[in-house]
């Protein structure tokens, strides 16, 4: 006999009236959860996809979004944005000298002037600007500046792996750290979630300082798995940095198994702007340890000849959707071409509008994404709204020899920009990120190179490849995007 119908009335009626109280206090919880969601996701359609789900769905719906859904940092204060945080008093001083190396603009320049509101910091001139192309190029520059370091360094990864790459640049932090410099070692706890203790433990034998980001500290932040810090910065005694997309693992520099060579940009600042770097590490360092380090703030002498630069910070404790903003501005001072490199490509519908816009008015604007995806969902979700951009005159470029995970985008022959930034939500609402602009014909046309070859190397998309997929295709693309402001 089935155990439940083994019961008397009596314990039956019992189960049901917890079952039913159950029930209830669930749809109760679902409800509630949806008024936060109405008042808080940033988005329309995440808003609706989270209010329908909460409220049809508690069950599973409740823990998920208290995990996963929230889009608002509680807790993180920058020091440009509360003068009186104790990260501000004790910078202010000497943050006050990059104001002598700030770049003044001519009046027709407000978009500059836009940006630097929304990054809190100036363009700083007097830089040097290198770009870095795939990995050994980059983890060579990477680790001579590690090498080279004489008072400290400030080192922070999304990703850090313990494979051959990993303990090469541990073994280069320790041997720094032998050496008397002082290194802060700081990452993604979810990122780098396979990393062992072994591993940090031997780093903080040695000397290194190390910490995770911690992105569940605070009361509000307690159950979110969602916030990361997705940021990737060296920086060298204040004078030399390096910034972009490449992340610690055997991968990054030697390609993927299943996806091929590993196609990615990086950057090399020296001058004024590492200091901007380095303060973007020291708010994330304050945040995670309550701490500020005791950092020389003297800016590298600057060069005569060299290039105006602005380092500029989002994520999800800024008022402003900085980096969408960002993007946008960018699309909108475009008056001959905007090309972007984004290895996810989901953007939301204020960057859409705005590619349809720039190339209905006749801008070259022409996007590079991978061909082979190593995320099925963004990578279903973009067929729902290629089509209009394709019809709208945007170019879509699949690169096809390998695994595109640059962050880049160029403006025009007078700008480009490279760093952490994705064109999706994540990127957009629940990431930490980083971006580096510069201001300079001659690095533009270093990108401008690197984007003709990274076409070279890909096929660009018609309307075909969007509308004869099969229906099943076309039925998984629609579902993906409905996603897309949930992840």
């Amino acid at each position: 006999m089935i155990p439940w119908l083994s019961r008397s009335r009596p314990q039956r009626r019992r189960s049901w009236g917890k079952l039913a109280i159950f029930v209830a206090l669930a749809h109760v919880v679902g409800m509630v959860s949806s008024v936060e969601a109405l008042m808080s996701s940033r988005t329309s359609q995440g808003a609706i996809a989270w209010i329908v789900s909460l409220n049809t769905i508690p069950y599973v719906a409740v823990p998920t979004y208290w995990i996963f859904g929230r889009n608002k940092f509680e807790g993180y204060v920058s020091s440009r944005r509360d003068e009186d945080s104790e990260l501000a008093r004790a910078l202010a001083d000497k943050l006050g000298e990059l104001g002598a190396h700030r770049v003044e603009w001519s009046d027709n320049a407000r978009p500059l002037a836009g940006v630097e509101r929304l990054a809190k910091l100036p363009y700083l001139g007097g830089n040097q600007a290198t770009l870095l192309v795939d990995g050994e190029e980059t983890f060579e520059s990477i680790f001579a500046g590690i090498d080279a370091a004489e008072r400290y360094l400030l080192v922070q990864f999304y990703i850090v792996r313990n494979d051959d790459l990993g303990r090469e640049f541990q073994q280069r932090l320790i041997a720094r750290a032998s050496e008397g410099v002082e290194v802060y070692f700081l990452y993604d706890e979810i990122g780098s979630y396979k990393l062992p203790n072994a591993y940090l433990r031997e780093l903080r034998e040695a000397g290194v300082n190390v910490h995770r980001f911690h992105s569940t500290r605070g009361p509000g932040n307690r159950f979110q798995l969602n916030f990361r810090n997705h940021r990737k910065i060296v920086v060298a005694d204040g004078e030399k940095a390096w910034v972009g997309g490449f992340n610690i693992g055997d991968e990054y520099r030697e390609g993927h198994e299943s996806l091929g060579p590993w196609r990615d940009t990086h950057l090399k600042l020296e001058g004024p702007a590492a200091l901007a770097l380095q303060l973007v590490f020291i708010e994330d360092w304050h945040w995670a340890t309550e701490e500020v380090p005791d950092l020389p703030w003297e800016p590298a002498e600057p060069t005569s000849n060299g290039v105006p630069a602005l380092i500029l910070p989002s994520g999800p404790a800024d008022r402003f959707e900085t980096a969408s903003l960002m993007v946008q501005q960018a699309i909108h001072s475009a008056r001959d071409r905007i090309w972007i490199s984004s290895p996810y490509f989901v953007p939301d519908e204020g960057v859409q509008a705005m590619l349809k816009l720039a190339a209905l008015n006749g801008i070259d604007v022409r996007i590079l994404i991978p061909e082979r995806p190593d995320n099925l969902l963004t990578f279903y979700a973009a067929y729902a709204f290629l089509g209009p951009l394709i019809d709208a005159g945007v170019e879509i470029h699949r690169y096809q020899e390998g695994f595109l995970h640059g962050k880049a985008f160029l403006v025009d022959d007078v700008g480009a920009a490279v760093g952490t930034v994705n064109l999706d939500n994540r990127s957009f609402r629940l990431n930490f990120e980083v971006m580096a602009l510069i201001m300079d014909q001659d690095f533009a046309s270093d990108v401008e190179r690197m984007f003709e070859q990274d076409f070279a190397r890909s096929r660009q998309m018609t309307r075909e490849d969007i509308f004869d997929r099969p229906l099943w295709h076309r039925v998984a693309g629609r579902g993906a995007y409905l996603f897309a402001p949930l992840l």
